[in-house]
């Protein structure tokens, strides 16, 4: 039987423009992709990149009250939101035009359409039209996930902040996750009054629990109202303002309502079902270790498949779906000790286990220390960053880093690299430290704090 295609990818996020730059440009595979938004999906339009651009940005208040601290002469301003946007949705353009420059050279054919599957080898696209493929790959990512409660309507998502024609004076944020938590710390920092409610006990669940309660300080000292065990009963609308009321009594007006409380797989209405692949109960679909459906010529990677949520992983799931199926070389992608960054202020880098998860696995030691760091010491602030290390007992190996620290994303990136390849407690205490760093006390701590 002869195909369109040799290749079809539904969705231009990461990991479809990975797989189908991959398999066009390496493999001499003919490829066709169909994304309905914009090209580079959730990272690059309406996630990873614009989100870090706004980070950088809320930054900037505090380090001009630090400058004056070390002598400078600072006038801190307003921020100027409308000229911010400007140049972020300009970068958005270059960056989504560098995605679909790279698809074009390596031979990829684009339809800026929605395709559906039509069946196991055949996707129909919006106009009615079909293409066949050999194989198809799913790569529909997913979405913001915002419960069913009177007044859901009025709410936001993270797909809406970077729209803003202006700032709010005064946002609630619901959710306890990174997103939750990044916004509140954003938005904050560029002067927004948030308020954040979460449902549960502690915010940033399935992350080390001390690292979560320090996060949680830090929030609240910069002057976010973050409630714990707080629940939206409804909203209403007051005019151009939104009256929330909450189970622990705090009901207030906002101008925003931004829920943060999950996401879901992108996978409704694509046809997975009646094409005969298997879907788990949340939407995800369902594949094997090498990103294989339960149709053998379908295959999905990213947040579609809701195994590891990142950018760099469905990346990683895409060059590994290439070798595996047009190189001959069966790869599964690696899916243990990702490293992976929050980015709140502080930022919060992880990789490997949490204290909690290697307590049930067998004997440890905790290295840990808080202290305050000599930049910001120096300017008078309180802040305090933590460096941790869970260490096994037995064999010695680090078997989990978490920093909660200034540009913690960039050192976790490296601590990675040790703890991939193995590293143990005494390999770390050889390494000479780098002075004056916070990373040194990632060397130089000798004795542990506790053990289990």
């Amino acid at each position: 039987m002869s195909f369109d295609y040799d290749l079809f990818v539904i969705g231009g996020g990461s990991g479809g423009v990975r797989a189908a730059r991959l398999a066009a440009s390496e493999a001499g595979a003919s490829v066709g992709l169909a994304e309905e938004y914009r090209m580079g999906g959730t990272c690059v339009i309406r996630g990873c990149v614009p989100k870090k651009l706004m980070v950088f940005a809320s930054e900037f208040r505090s380090a001009m009250q630090d400058a004056r601290a070390y002598g400078w002469e600072v006038t801190t301003g307003t921020f100027d939101w409308p000229a911010f946007r400007a140049k972020l949705d300009a970068e958005l353009d270059r960056l989504e035009n560098i995605y679909r420059t790279n698809l074009q050279k390596a031979g990829v054919e684009i339809f800026d359409t929605r395709a559906t599957l039509a069946d196991a080898h055949t996707v129909r696209l919006a106009d009615g039209t079909t293409k066949t493929a050999r194989h198809i790959l799913i790569a529909t990512g997913g979405r913001p996930y915002v419960p069913d409660f009177p007044g859901c309507e009025h709410t936001i998502t993270s797909n809406e902040v970077f729209q803003f024609e202006a700032l709010p004076k005064r946002i609630l944020i619901v959710g306890g996750g990174y997103i939750a938590c990044e916004f509140a710390c954003i938005l904050n920092g560029l002067g927004v009054e948030v308020t954040q409610y979460y449902r549960g006990a502690q915010i940033l669940r399935g992350f080390d629990e001390e690292a979560r309660g320090h996060i949680a300080g830090a929030m609240r000292d910069s002057g976010i109202d973050l409630r714990l065990g707080t629940i939206v009963q409804r909203i209403e609308k007051v005019e151009d303002r939104l009256w929330v009321k909450s189970t622990d009594g705090h009901d207030a007006v906002y101008d925003q309502v931004l829920y943060a409380t999950g996401r879901t797989p992108n996978s409704d209405g694509l046809g997975l079902a009646e094409a005969g692949v298997r879907l788990k109960d949340n939407g995800a679909v369902e594949v094997d270790a090498y990103s294989q459906t339960s149709v053998p010529s379908i295959f999905a990677v990213g947040d579609v498949t809701d195994r590891i949520n990142l950018t760099p992983v469905a990346i990683r799931e895409g060059a590994a779906f290439v070798e595996t199926v047009f190189k001959g070389n069966p790869t599964r992608p690696d899916h243990t000790l990702v490293p992976g960054a929050v980015f709140t202020q502080p930022e919060f880098g992880t990789v490997g286990l949490t204290e909690e998860e290697a307590r049930a696995l067998g004997p440890i030691e905790v290295y840990a220390t808080a202290f305050r760091p000599m930049q910001t010491s120096f300017a008078g602030r309180e802040d305090r960053v933590l460096m941790k290390l869970i260490v096994c007992a037995d064999t010695r190996k680090v078997l989990g880093c978490h920093i909660v620290a200034d540009h913690a994303g960039e050192m976790i990136q490296l601590a990675g690299i040790a703890i991939k390849m193995g590293a143990t407690k005494e390999a770390f205490a050889r390494t000479v430290a780098v002075h004056p760093t916070m990373a040194e006390e990632l060397v130089t701590m000798k004795a542990p704090v506790r053990t289990a």
